[in-house]
């Protein structure tokens, strides 16, 4: 407990609180050195509800068993009902697994064999490698372009694009960025920074590069920023850089447009995220004492975005246990085990964040340095890319990032040829819609194939089917090679 000297500095009142007054006094007002229990709180409070969440969903089990005593009362499927809902809204959400077994090419069932390509102390590069011993369909597989999925880290974890790397796994090789929870990385590890990021991005494209020759590159959402760093730097040290860029939903001018998401961070200073968001982690996980930006406060602010809908969603799921659709009820779980499953972000990569994208927007702006892993700090010129064929994609109804903040990232980089660009809003859809569900599949998946297929080495000219974009033309100037002769062995992998 400090001394009241140090509580009257604190609170700047003569008389400061007691008890549980105190403690969330503290928690709001006081500099995070001094007071840090929020997340304390928070595991507390997590710790004690969970046996009650474990008997809830016991007490739904027998109350929804037809066979047992309790299972006989006429209220039985009410009340199973009823506790089921207060299992999953007490329960603690795990990361969830890709689970990603086998996708349908041309009707042949293709095997996913999901691996860690490269281990770093933030984030993981995934791949997943695609076998079968149809040998038509293996020659198929061989010749398709290699694409890099960026995935964000704003709070979810990359399985949030599971969707995404689905569909993609029909028509492409797919790797994606996996980061890890903050919370459970050692303190030994380090900080990680906005700079770190960017320099992960260039080391997984030189990686692909290195086996492919050169690769496509998928940013949804906040890494379209931290990407187009990365391929600038590329660019602007004369390497080779990814044959194309499909920017999806993110926030490369914030100032356009700008949604509650963009008002808060705009509209609060740096010091007060500084010190009204970012906690040390407990010590119950291994990355106990690290500074985070909690994945609770994320989820929280996620949810107060659309309350009403949230409420809806969970009567309408307590609605379809009583009536047995099974069918809805498992979409509610599916959706929401993987919506509240959400993670920490370390303090430093989160505070860069807020300051170079929402409040200096340093990219746009020109004023955007980088630390290299070899310590030498670099300007960002999205103007020296001219290689890059570029893809920008927006939701029309996108309550994140507003309309015409992706679309910016034309105007910053000047020096791709305009028949290399290409710009495509989808009606109706909000900001999940661009990269999963039925608008992701039908609309805007057919377009980033055809994007990608023709800025292949050796692409073929395809039309794209008519969507509601409002695309920029884009060039096709190559042709299609001879197919690959066929091997003898019966099972080949890709």
């Amino acid at each position: 407990m400090a001394e009241s000297g140090e509580l009257g500095k604190c609170f700047s009142i003569a008389t400061p609180p007691t008890g549980w007054q105190y403690l969330l006094y503290c928690t709001a007002t006081c500099p995070e050195s001094k007071f840090n229990v929020l997340y304390h709180l928070y595991e507390t409070q997590r710790s004690l509800m969970e046996p009650f969440t474990d008997l809830a969903h016991s007490a739904s089990k027998v109350y929804g068993n037809p066979l047992s005593l309790l299972g006989q009362n006429p209220f039985a499927q009410r009340i199973s009902a009823g506790y089921d809902l207060m299992h999953r809204l007490g329960k603690d959400y795990e990361k969830p697994e890709f689970g990603l077994r086998t996708v349908a090419v041309d009707g042949v069932d293709i095997v996913i064999h999901e691996r860690v390509e490269i281990d770093k102390p933030f984030c993981q590069l995934r791949r997943f490698k695609r076998f079968t011993d149809d040998q038509k369909t293996l020659e198929k597989l061989k010749s398709q372009a290699a694409v890099l999925i960026v995935a964000p880290l704003s709070g979810h974890y990359a399985t949030l694009l599971r969707d995404t790397v689905r569909t993609l796994l029909k028509d492409h090789k797919v790797y994606i960025t996996d980061w890890k929870n903050a919370r459970l990385i050692p303190v030994s590890k380090g900080e990680f920074h906005l700079d770190d990021y960017v320099n992960y991005v260039q080391e997984f494209i030189r990686h692909l590069q290195g086996i492919y020759g050169n690769c496509h590159v998928m940013s949804v959402c906040q890494p379209t920023v931290p990407v187009l760093a990365a391929v600038s730097l590329m660019a602007s040290r004369g390497e080779l850089t990814p044959l194309s860029m499909i920017m999806m939903g993110g926030p490369i001018d914030a100032r356009k447009s700008p949604t509650a998401v963009n008002n808060l961070a705009m509209n609060k200073s740096f010091d007060w995220f500084e010190n009204n968001v970012i906690y040390r982690v407990p010590s119950n996980f291994a990355g106990a004492g690290r500074r985070v930006y909690p994945g609770f406060l994320q989820h929280s602010g996620f949810v107060a975005m659309n309350p009403s809908n949230h409420a809806k969603s969970h009567y309408d799921y307590f609605e379809d246990l009583i009536k047995g659709d099974d069918a809805s009820t498992e979409a509610h779980r599916k959706f929401y085990d993987e919506y509240n499953a959400v993670l920490d972000m370390d303090a430093a990569y989160y505070l860069d964040t807020i300051k170079v994208v929402f409040q200096e927007f340093s990219l746009v702006n020109g004023t955007w340095d980088i630390k290299g892993v070899d310590g030498n700090v670099e300007r960002v010129r999205p103007q020296d890319i001219t290689s890059t064929a570029l893809f920008s994609i927006e939701g029309e109804l996108d309550d994140i990032s507003g309309s015409g903040q992706t679309e910016a990232v034309h105007s910053i980089c000047c020096g791709v040829p305009k028949l290399q660009q290409k710009h495509l809003q989808v009606k109706g859809a909000g900001h999940y819609g661009i990269f999963a569900g039925r608008r992701w599949r039908e609309l805007v998946y057919p377009e980033v194939k055809s994007f990608i297929h023709s800025h292949e080495p050796t692409a073929v000219p395809t039309q794209a089917p008519v969507t509601t974009s409002k695309p920029v033309a884009v060039a096709v100037k190559r042709t299609s090679t001879t197919a690959k002769t066929a091997t003898k062995k019966a099972v080949r992998k890709k």
